[in-house]
């Protein structure tokens, strides 16, 4: 018996958008398009009719903004969305906002009457889809709240100001659904938390307004790593979309590099890259975690580290979006300890303090 098709609807107020979207997604063999959408006026009913596996939905269109419907379908009738957004700065910006209200992933919108590349591209937007379709889905009112709210509102129990080396490192890596899942590693953390590494599988063009809500919400500073630059105490640097971001030292300092290296289990930045330099530079002195996501990005590397000393974690299926990261770092043995994601800051900063309480001892 054949597994049935994945099935799509796709909501785009661009006829040749929504043409693209149509021929990339029938060329797979496991989804179609069940139907398409010109707004998402017209897509409410063709959801009732349809019972689409997955929604591509675009954040700006005309009669009903792409955000206002998403917040209204993930309130009223859950399922997964994955944006099609543009490469622009709001662009970007409102994508960050779509993955606060329940979007499971996105993608840049395709290059349309340009054939070069379709083929990665095609790739790409298969994948995310396949992700979305075994995504878990909550109903937006079981979300905390998601706004420009301080630091410790939204349930978030900020954690206290801890005494610990300034030789200790966070290296974080997630994909999909990871965005969500920094946040709440991030957000409570004290002011003087260890410098903190995350490769989050992203593109160019909207890490850095990803690393900018994070700052606007965190009570550490976070950032778009730059090459060479120090890290500090009290500092998240998020990879670039395209570099992959690595570690290294320079004297008694720990210092960021950028590289533009061909992928890695096709992707760049890489969890890999990112945790293969910690275990080399940081060892015993780093904490690893690595969060939701599909494939198997950053458990080889996971591995590495904790071989290296270092104390690793892996988010646990229940919170994740996609146990598909996870599971591998599991599945090898490279996490020390497995974590539902509210828990992991506290556990994390626990496991600094041990540390640091042992190095005084010695």
């Amino acid at each position: 018996m054949s597994t049935p098709k994945i099935r799509v609807l796709c909501i785009d107020d661009s006829a040749l958008v929504r043409s693209l979207m149509t021929e990339i997604i029938s060329s797979q063999p496991d989804m179609m398009v069940c139907a398409t959408a010109p707004d998402p006026l017209v897509a409410r009913e063709l959801i009732k009719q349809h019972n689409p596996d997955v929604l591509t939905l675009d954040v700006e269109m005309p009669r009903m903004d792409g955000l206002d419907f998403l917040e209204r379908l993930m309130r009223l009738r859950p399922m997964p969305v994955v944006m099609v957004s543009s490469l622009t700065e709001r662009g970007s910006e409102i994508t960050m906002r779509a993955l606060e209200l329940g979007a499971v992933d996105f993608v840049s919108k395709p290059k349309v009457g340009i054939r070069d590349g379709l083929l990665d591209y095609t790739n790409i937007i298969a994948d995310k889809i396949r992700a979305a379709a075994r995504a878990k889905i909550r109903p937006l009112a079981a979300r905390p709240a998601a706004s420009g709210a301080a630091p410790g509102a939204a349930g978030v129990a900020p954690l206290r100001n801890t005494l610990v080396s300034t030789e200790k490192l966070i290296a974080i890596g997630a994909s999909t659904g990871g965005t969500e899942a920094i946040k709440e590693v991030l957000l409570p953390l004290p002011p003087d938390s260890p410098a903190v590494l995350i490769t989050q599988h992203m593109p160019a063009g909207f890490t850095r307004s990803f690393a900018k809500r994070l700052d606007s919400l965190c009570r550490i500073s976070v950032k778009e790593a730059e090459h060479g630059e120090r890290l500090l105490p009290g500092h998240a640097y998020i990879a670039p979309g395209d570099h992959h971001l690595l570690l290294s030292r320079s004297g008694a300092n720990y210092i960021a590099v950028l590289s533009d290296a061909e992928p890695v289990n096709r992707h760049r930045p890489s969890v890999d890259v990112l945790f293969n330099s910690v275990a080399s530079c940081a060892g015993k002195n780093a904490i690893g975690v690595i969060l939701t996501g599909m494939g198997r990005d950053g458990a080889v590397g996971l591995g590495a580290m904790r071989r290296a000393g270092a104390y690793t974690f892996a988010q646990d299926e229940a919170s994740c979006v996609v146990y598909g990261m996870p599971r591998e770092a599991v599945a090898l043995g490279a996490a020390c300890e497995v974590v539902g994601v509210m828990a992991m800051a506290e556990h994390v900063m626990g496991k600094l303090m041990s540390m640091g309480e042992r190095a005084h001892r010695v």
